[in-house]
C-alpha cells in the first residue's frame, strides 16, 4: 500500500503530473486537435501555476493556518513528538546517512522547544527505503548536534497515519496524551488531524513556513522593481512549495476519505 500510494503521488504531483496532462494532449491531438491543444495548456497552465509564488500562496494559506507555539500553550504538554521528513542516505562526510534539510528543520525547532520547557521528547520515523530508521538518526543527530536527549524512538512508521497510531502505543500507556507536535507548518492541519484520530490532544508547534503572513510594512523595506520581479516570478523554491501544498491537500483528502 505505501509502495502503492508513492507511485499514484508521483503521478499526480509536479513536475510529472502537469507533464503527462502536456503529453496526454500531444497524443490525443493526432486525432482531435483542438481537444489535444486544450488539455496541453492545461497541462502547461498548471505547471506554471505551481511556480509562481501568488497562486502557490494561495495554496498554502489554508494549510499554514497555525501560529507559532506559545510558551503558555508548550507549558500544557506532556511531551514534544517530533515528526520525521526524510534522510539523507548518502553523506559520507557523517559517515554513513544523516537527517535531511526538511527533517533537520524539524529537530532543530523541537530541540528549542525541548531545551525551553525541559519535556521529554518523542521521535517518529521508520525507514521507507529500507535501513536505518528516520527516527534513528533523528535521535543521533539531537543528542550529537543539539544537546538534547531522546527518551522514546518509534521507528516503525511509514507515513503520517502511523506516526500517530505508533506514537499513540508508546505515550499512551504513559498517560501521556496531551502533545507539542512538530512539523512543517504546511503539513500541520493532516499531522494534526491524525494525531487526533489516536486520541491525542494536539497543541500544534509548527516551524518552516512556506508563506509570510506578517510582512513589514515599513516603507523603506519595500523592495525595488527588480525585487518586485524576482518575488514574484517562477522560482524553484515556490515550486517545491508549490509540490508541497499539493502533496497536502491530497493528504488531507486521503484522510477524510479514510476517516
Amino acid at each position: 500500500m505505501f509502495l502503492l500510494k508513492k507511485i499514484l503521488s508521483t503521478l499526480v504531483l509536479p513536475p510529472l503530473g502537469p507533464l503527462l496532462l502536456i503529453l496526454a494532449g500531444l497524443i490525443l491531438g493526432r486525432r482531435h486537435p483542438r481537444g489535444g491543444r486544450l488539455l496541453a495548456a492545461v497541462g502547461l497552465i498548471v505547471s506554471v501555476v505551481l511556480m509562481t509564488p501568488a497562486s502557490v500562496g494561495l495554496l498554502l494559506a489554508d494549510l499554514e493556518s497555525h501560529p507559532p507555539i506559545t510558551d503558555e500553550a508548550l507549558g500544557q504538554a506532556d511531551a514534544i513528538v517530533i515528526l520525521a521528513g526524510g534522510m539523507r542516505s548518502h553523506a559520507p562526510e557523517f559517515g554513513e546517512g544523516t537527517v535531511n534539510a526538511r527533517t533537520l528543520e524539524r529537530i532543530r525547532y523541537g530541540a528549542r522547544l525541548a531545551r525551553k520547557s525541559g519535556l521529554p521528547v518523542l521521535v517518529s520515523g521508520g525507514a521507507p527505503q529500507g535501513g536505518t530508521a528516520e527516527a534513528e538518526w533523528m535521535k543521533r543527530s539531537l543528542q550529537e548536534d543539539f544537546g538534547i536527549t531522546v527518551r522514546w524512538v518509534e521507528a516503525a512508521s511509514l507515513d503520517t497515519r502511523e506516526n500517530a497510531l505508533l506514537s499513540a502505543r508508546i505515550l499512551h500507556p504513559e498517560g501521556l496524551r496531551r502533545i507539542a507536535l512538530v512539523t512543517h507548518a504546511a503539513h500541520m492541519r493532516r499531522a494534526e488531524a491524525w494525531f487526533k484520530s489516536a486520541g491525542f490532544e494536539v497543541l500544534p508547534a509548527p516551524t518552516a513556513y512556506f508563506t509570510d503572513k506578517h510582512p513589514d510594512d515599513a516603507e523603506d523595506s519595500q523592495p525595488g522593481a527588480s525585487g518586485l520581479f524576482l518575488a514574484a516570478a517562477p522560482s524553484m523554491s515556490a515550486a517545491y512549495a508549490g509540490w508541497y501544498a499539493i502533496h497536502e491537500w491530497l493528504g488531507l483528502l486521503a484522510f477524510r476519505l479514510s476517516s
